[in-house]
């Protein structure tokens, strides 16, 4: 049999494409497995990549998230955490049928691939399925739509208490006006160091008082979010995150940030710059739930 010369790769092809049923045999996605066989074809170590996302607008998950109410977020993060949806099925209905119901509209989630069945069960005389989210791919797509309508959302908000906050060094007033955005948004929590960081990063990128440097991205070693007057004379700060495994880590997981801050020596960057007043804030993240702290810019 020819697998041709990929057969280290399988295990990454199967997390990301495969996970659909016809009738009762999973399947894999064949636009996607071939995508990503010719990627491979030119560099074995090629990374998977969401193909499916440019052969469609993805408007149902689009819309779906837009219009979502706090029943249906709730729904939406039980999926992307990896737990599954029960919905009666509905055969007839059509693309007019979408908004009229939420059940109507996991149904077209279902019927155009993404949500697949994992389990079906007969309650007379309907049939009810148990739906998850297929795959990696597909998964990428919720994620990528979210963060789009997160960066969307926060641009439209004034966050100017938020900041006001940080130059007080209120860990209490900052922490309230985050768990309050967090409370309203949809989270992941898979992955979920890239959701907050970028959940984040787009509230602080609001003012325009301030440049943000996000350091994310570039895995240097260097602290996660830096925030500083377009001033060498002005307010600079210095942010590490953590994501907690536990809501009773959440204070010591924030403490831990700020230590990290100094035992690095973050601050580093901006005092060569010229930057005097330098302060340190570790935020710590469980789910909905997040807590702050400041240190000294010592």
């Amino acid at each position: 049999m020819n697998y041709y010369g990929v057969e280290s790769r399988f295990a990454v092809m199967k997390e990301w494409y495969n996970g659909y049923t016809f009738g009762d045999v999973q399947v894999y996605n064949p636009w996607s497995v071939i995508k990503f066989l010719y990627d491979l074809n030119t560099d074995i170590n090629a990374f998977p990549h969401p193909y499916w996302i440019n052969t469609s607008s993805n408007d149902i998950v689009k819309e779906m998230i837009v219009h979502a109410d706090r029943e249906t977020k709730g729904q939406i993060e039980t999926l992307l955490n990896g737990g599954t949806l029960d919905m009666q099925v509905y055969e007839e209905i059509t693309y007019e049928d979408m908004h009229t119901k939420g059940k109507n509209l996991w149904n077209f989630l279902y019927f155009t691939g993404y949500l697949t069945k994992k389990d079906e069960y007969f309650i007379e005389p309907s049939i009810f399925l148990k739906v998850c989210i297929p795959n990696v791919e597909v998964k990428t797509i919720y994620q990528n739509t979210i963060l789009e309508w997160l960066r969307r959302r926060i641009e439209k908000q004034d966050f100017r208490d938020l900041y006001r906050a940080m130059e007080a060094g209120d860990a209490e007033k900052m922490g309230e006006i985050l768990n309050e955005q967090l409370f309203s948004t949809i989270s992941f929590y898979d992955g979920a160091g890239n959701f907050y960081h970028g959940f984040l990063a787009g509230i602080l990128s609001q003012s325009e008082n301030y440049l943000v440097k996000s350091n994310r991205e570039t895995g240097n070693g260097r602290s996660d979010i830096m925030v500083k007057s377009p001033s060498l004379r002005g307010r600079a700060f210095v942010l590490e995150l953590k994501v907690s495994a536990h809501i009773d880590d959440l204070e010591s997981d924030a403490e831990r940030a700020v230590q990290q801050i100094y035992d690095n020596k973050y601050m580093d960057e901006l005092r060569a710059e010229g930057y005097r007043r330098i302060d340190c804030c570790g935020i710590s993240f469980y789910r909905k739930d997040c807590e702050v702290r400041f240190g000294s810019g010592r």
